[in-house]
């Protein structure tokens, strides 16, 4: 033992007593000896490869404080393992694990050794897959349009991305249905914290590839080298975790991980298509973790989110869109995000291709070939034409601010199959009708079903019209 490395060792100890309780001191960095100090390289000698492992599991951090604070940012450590103590004829047999050595073949130690990638040093890593973020710089806060729908969700995220493992909302859950813009979020929360002055680690992760990653780890005999590098990221991001479920051995992996990085105050943060309560094929010691930071929801956009969504889109495309499309657009299209995104798109290639304005006859056109239930001919312009040829009115009557009683009822009936036979919110069938609020469509369906259990002669020129709507959608 050099005297040197023996001291360097001491002022380890001292920073590593400061971070570990009494017994962890005693059990794990007593019987450590110090064996020599080359450079900025420390080697240490452990008992045993279990012993070894334990510290990579357990110490890892308090470890790397350690040697950073005594020997610098350059500081190294390597562990000597003693597998066999020999005789006088036999050296010892000691297994080397050293820090970040790029050299492929295993350096002499005494006596034959073997070499395995220290969780000290992300380059040093064989899985190049893991080394990058995997986020899409698109995908920010300034291009993510806050509403009613998202508020909390992205206000929490704004939160998580200034201060990452120190707020509440660790780990932050964001949960909602296909198509509302998770991944977006959560990918914004990621690039705010990348690009700032932290130069902290952030990787975003689909948890079918963590999946993935993890049985491919298993096949090559990786597994440490997999578990050492996601215990050294500062942010996870892992998307759609459901899909962990019914897969026992991945979730065993990803509960340490999880436990590591919480317990280091790293940020996690994971998106679902439900809360985490209603999670099926999950163990549920991490559905009780799961639920220690913040669940927050993203619903499907109101209609002034929707316009918002609609303009950015334009404008950063750099195309004039007028308000009677916006709105059109807006009130037509409200399951999602990615569908209005993707009639967008649509909108823009049929308008540059034929080289003509974008107008509301256009987007009618496009949305004929993209929303259902105008795709099945049942759509609201169907039913308004139907229903008013039906009581021999004009259909633009059925728009327009009269109380004629003929009108009204006709106005009503078709408010009433416009709910029934399509997807659009009550809002959204008001805006088809001139203008009308969500409030007019309840009293209008209401009304209709009222006057069907008392009028017989009405309710018979109902069934007669669902009739036409059924054959129209078969």
């Amino acid at each position: 033992m050099s005297s040197e490395a023996n001291a360097v060792w001491n002022e380890c100890l001292r920073v590593i007593e400061q971070h570990v309780n009494e017994q962890s001191f005693s059990t794990w960095f007593k019987p450590i000896n110090p064996v020599r100090l080359e450079g900025s390289t420390l080697t240490i000698q452990v008992p045993s490869q279990f012993f070894y492992e334990w510290l990579e599991d357990n110490y890892v951090q308090v470890l790397k404080l350690a040697i950073k604070s005594t020997i610098g940012p350059n500081g190294r450590l390597e562990y000597a393992v003693v597998v066999d103590k020999g005789n006088s004829q036999n050296q010892p047999y000691v297994v080397s694990f050293p820090q970040g050595n790029s050299n492929p073949n295993p350096k002499k130690a005494n006596a034959s050794t073997v070499e395995s990638k220290s969780p000290f040093d992300m380059q040093s890593l064989d899985s190049t897959m893991l080394l990058q973020s995997n986020l899409n710089p698109n995908y920010t806060f300034s291009t993510y349009i806050e509403g009613d729908c998202n508020r909390l969700a992205r206000s929490a995220g704004f939160a998580v991305a200034n201060k990452p493992g120190v707020t509440s909302f660790n780990p932050l859950m964001v949960y909602g249905g296909v198509g509302l813009g998770k991944t977006h979020l959560v990918q914004a929360i990621g690039n705010e914290i990348k690009n700032g002055p932290d130069d902290k680690f952030v990787l975003y992760v689909s948890s079918e590839k963590f999946v993935n990653q993890f049985m491919d780890a298993i096949k090559d005999g990786n597994v440490k080298t997999f578990t050492n590098f996601y215990m050294q990221v500062d942010v996870l991001i892992i998307d759609d975790i459901q899909f962990l479920a019914g897969k026992d051995r991945t979730q065993e992996m990803f509960f340490h991980i999880f436990n590591h990085l919480h317990q280091n105050k790293k940020q996690i943060i994971m998106t679902s298509d439900c809360p985490p309560k209603d999670l099926k094929g999950l163990e549920e010691r991490l559905l009780s973790r799961f639920k220690w930071g913040l669940t927050a929801d993203l619903q499907m956009p109101d209609f002034e989110t929707r316009v918002a969504i609609i303009r950015r889109k334009m404008q950063s495309e750099g195309i004039f869109i007028p308000d009677d499309v916006v709105e059109y657009l807006a009130y037509t299209v409200d399951t999602n995000v990615r569908e209005l995104e993707g009639v967008l798109i649509s909108l823009i290639a049929h308008a540059s291709l034929n080289r003509v304005d974008i107008d509301l006859t256009l987007a009618k056109t496009i949305m004929k070939n993209i929303v259902k239930d105008i795709e099945n001919e049942v759509g609201i312009d169907f039913i308004q034409k139907t229903v008013s040829e039906y009581f021999d009115i004009k259909m633009d009557d059925l728009k327009a601010k009269t109380r004629k009683k003929e009108i009204v009822t006709a106005r009503q009936v078709a408010m009433y199959f416009s709910k029934e036979f399509t997807n659009h919110s009550l809002k959204s069938i008001g805006y088809h009708f001139g203008g009308r609020d969500h409030s007019t469509v309840i009293h209008a369906v209401q009304t209709v079903n009222d006057l069907m259990d008392t009028d017989t002669a009405f309710r018979n020129s109902v069934n007669d019209l669902k009739k036409k709507f059924k054959m129209r959608s078969y």
